[in-house]
């Protein structure tokens, strides 16, 4: 089963190459998805990493939250499953 991973506080220049190369030291990286403003089009400075394997996942996160990536200390946690909020 493949365990989804929130990545916070990304440099705005991050792109999604480094990521997934920072997180595929641990394991497979079957996806990485960096938010960006619907508006305009910038990075809001989070994303989304997909890994196979769950072990490899919670070694990725222990390694990496808080840790230094591009200048700022990044964070790394387990993703929580999307709430759907209303659209005014």
């Amino acid at each position: 089963m493949s365990k989804n991973l929130y990545v916070g506080n990304l440099a705005w220049s991050s792109t999604e190459d480094e990521v997934r190369t920072a997180f595929e030291a641990f394991g497979e990286v079957t996806s990485v998805k960096l938010i960006e403003d619907r508006e305009t089009g910038r990075p809001r400075g989070f994303g989304f990493v997909e890994m196979s394997d769950d072990n490899a996942a919670l070694e990725a996160v222990e390694a990496l939250d808080g840790k230094d990536f591009g200048g700022r200390n990044i964070k790394v946690n387990e993703a929580k499953p999307r709430v759907e909020r209303p659209r005014w």
